[in-house]
């Protein structure tokens, strides 16, 4: 069987993911009008212009999104962010957006953007799953990092450890992370750190597990366990 190499996605198509769950969760919490606001409001505070510069990139890449009904036809003014990494910009989208909504209505709004990660990440794991089923390769775990589907940028600095059924990992730097301490947004980032790697797992394989007991934006590191379970 051929061995197909798949190109890692973009950061601009991975967010333009997150962006299109975002959308999602928060007009269905809220109803289409009052959900269409927070994340406009959200938008205007990342930039709009750093908002269409994303929609571009992650159309020339062929992910659908949303971000075109939140936009003008003509955007008035200068890109913000041009100048910082792709993880920052999704970081910076992401907390803004979040802001809004948890502001609005704390309780409830936490968990709506829960969910909306939840979504994504179950989406994202299925892709995974696929990219490995592609390559004749079953969903175990020693085949979970093989076929993710994001680039392992040099930007992580993480330890990866292999065992039997298992795989343990320590990131002791995170741009993600690192830009919402940067921004005072910790309190928005950590509702995607609690969500996305045990969504991302249960959509690859419904019984791989992850702890995940330290976060960087608490402990200074993220430390993951991520178990498959006896089916």
């Amino acid at each position: 069987m051929e061995n197909l190499m798949m190109k890692a996605l973009s950061m601009d198509m991975i967010t333009a993911k997150m962006f299109n769950e975002l959308h999602t969760a928060v007009t269905e919490a809220y109803g289409e009008e009052r959900g269409r606001q927070l994340i406009q409001d959200g938008l205007n505070a990342y930039g709009l212009k750093d908002t269409e510069a994303l929609a571009k990139k992650a159309t020339a890449e062929g992910e659908n999104h949303r971000f075109y009904d939140y936009l003008p036809n003509h955007v008035e003014g200068e890109e913000q962010y041009a100048d910082l990494t792709p993880f920052a910009r999704f970081s910076k989208m992401f907390a803004q957006i979040a802001k809004q909504v948890v502001d609005n209505d704390e309780e409830k709004g936490e968990d709506v953007i829960r969910s909306a990660v939840e979504q994504f990440g179950l989406k994202r794991g299925e892709g995974i799953r696929q990219r490995a089923r592609t390559n004749g390769l079953d969903n175990t775990s020693d085949n979970y990092l093989k076929n993710y589907d994001m680039a392992r940028s040099e930007l992580f600095e993480v330890d990866t450890t292999h065992k039997e059924n298992e795989i343990e990992q320590t990131f002791t730097y995170c741009p993600l992370g690192q830009q919402w301490a940067d921004d005072d947004m910790a309190k928005y980032g950590i509702l995607y750190c609690q969500m996305i790697d045990p969504s991302l797992a249960k959509g690859y394989n419904e019984n791989f597990e992850v702890v995940h007991d330290e976060y960087v934006l608490k402990e200074g590191q993220c430390h993951f366990e991520f178990k498959m379970k006896d089916k």
